[in-house]
């Protein structure tokens, strides 16, 4: 029996597998993939849950933090100043209507209602602090939602053409490439524009994520493929808008913010019109007068999200619980972890690291299984935005977690995978890989049948 490795000499994973992808009855699996902040949970609450290790008081600010993730925020001025100050122009009403249960958001044919996906606008250039350079009329992100007598930006819609092909013992399949049109612009036409689709992922464990100490992370870093094998992951070193300096960024699918304070902030900010100490200005640019003569919110004249506030809303996202794997025993399931190595797929998702200190007990010296290196990897022509975003290049994704992946259906209702949940099932998701997943991508597809299931089954157990 050997002890699996990501390509950090430094990081044991919580698989040991027979020598042979056959040898699955011989896979021993560790359930607890957050630690001791995993919870035994299924249903459509598995990612609302705090860590069950967090103290009484820790609880209480929980629940604080959970109120403000969930309610609607209102326009303001309103008889509710804690919560108002919504927009001018906005893609959200609340945290939770992108993060349905704090899961992951749905993408729609139309541009109505809460859609928990929304377009990242960007032009040549930077914007000092070397990220994306903002539209100079529509901003960083394209706000289809506004307040009364105040125009939204614009609306999306988004058409599908199916790709038609077969895995190579015959089996027909179909990839979705999805096509975004903007239209009712608000300020005329966009010009020469970059155009990214970011779906909103599930929030659990990004405190544990955070917890990672950077040197791990920068030992599993290989931007020249030093040792040949094809992975190439690098660290995407971001500006950190508190701190004021550059960090590793851990957060979102370009891997763009450093911390789970600023990536709550930034949404405050981009997604609701909440204004906070670290972003506070509306999004508003010089050509939209109406949004920026509007009324603020808030209690204080600086922000319209206390540091109070944010620190709550900040704290429930970093102690979200991880759910347990479910059905480590069964065959099938061990048969996929071993494919899920033979197949290359724990090159990129690291199975294993151990939390540093931290604040919070609880998160601290956890020994977990989030299933990436958080790193930057380029994922092929079919998947590109051509957007950079800081280091990323318009090719290239944050690998993202694969914990809690067979629980989105539960919590969602459906399943949509990637950046922008064009992948409708695990299949489909594995199959759009390319670039440095290629080789992954195409031993899966030439795969035996019941090699292909076992995967899916072990994913389906994440």
């Amino acid at each position: 029996m050997r002890l699996l490795r990501g390509r950090g000499s430094g990081l044991v994973v919580l698989i040991a597998v027979a020598a042979a992808c056959g040898g699955g009855s011989d896979t021993a699996l560790n359930s607890a993939l957050g630690g001791e902040t995993t919870r035994e949970v299924t249903g459509r609450n598995s990612f609302g849950l705090p860590a069950p290790t967090l103290t009484n008081e820790e609880r209480r600010a929980f629940e604080i933090g959970d109120s403000f993730f969930t309610q609607n925020w209102v326009v303001a001025p309103a008889s509710t100043d804690a919560r108002d100050g919504l927009g001018p122009m906005f893609n959200a009403q609340a945290c939770s209507s992108c993060h349905m249960r704090d899961g992951r958001g749905i993408p729609a044919s139309t541009g109505d209602g809460d859609l928990g996906l929304l377009l990242r606008l960007s032009v040549a250039g930077e914007n000092g602090n070397g990220g994306p350079a903002p539209h100079p009329i529509y901003g960083g992100q394209l706000q289809d939602r506004s307040n009364p007598g105040i125009p939204a930006e614009g609306e999306v819609v988004i058409t599908y053409t199916e790709q038609p092909n077969t895995y190579a013992d015959g089996t027909e399949y179909s990839l979705r490439a999805p096509t975004y049109v903007i239209s009712s612009l608000a300020f005329g036409d966009l010009g020469k524009v970059m155009v990214s689709p970011r779906l909103a992922p599930q929030i659990i464990g990004m405190g544990l994520l955070e917890a990672i100490p950077e040197a791990d992370l920068r030992e599993l870093s290989d931007p020249d493929d030093v040792d040949g094998d094809g992975i190439s992951g690098r660290v995407n070193t971001v500006w950190n808008p508190e701190t004021e300096r550059f960090e590793v960024g851990r957060f979102g699918w370009k891997a763009n913010t450093p911390t789970v304070r600023v990536q709550t902030a930034s949404a405050f900010g981009g997604d609701i019109g909440i204004t906070s100490s670290i972003h506070p200005d509306e999004s508003c640019t010089k050509t939209q007068v109406d949004c920026a003569a509007a009324p603020g919110g808030g209690t204080d004249t600086e922000s319209e999200l206390t540091d109070s506030r944010l620190g709550s809303v900040t704290f429930y996202s970093r102690t979200l619980a991880v759910p347990a794997m479910r059905t480590p025993e069964a065959d099938d399931v061990r048969a996929g972890a071993a494919a899920f190595n033979d197949l290359g797929c724990s090159a990129c998702h690291v199975t294993s690291f151990t939390t540093g200190e931290n604040g919070i007990a609880a998160l601290s010296n956890q020994s977990i299984a989030p299933y990436t290196d958080l790193l930057l990897h380029d994922m092929g022509i079919g998947l590109a935005d051509d957007r950079p975003d800081f280091e990323a290049t318009g090719r290239e994704w944050r690998t993202a977690p694969l914990w809690g992946l067979g629980l989105i259906d539960d919590v969602n209702g459906e399943r949509f995978l990637l950046h922008d949940g064009r992948a409708r099932t695990i299949e489909e998701a594995i199959l759009w890989h390319g670039g440095e997943g290629a080789a992954s991508m195409e031993a899966f597809r030439t795969a035996d049948r019941e090699v292909r299931a076992a995967l899916v089954a072990f994913l389906e157990a994440l």
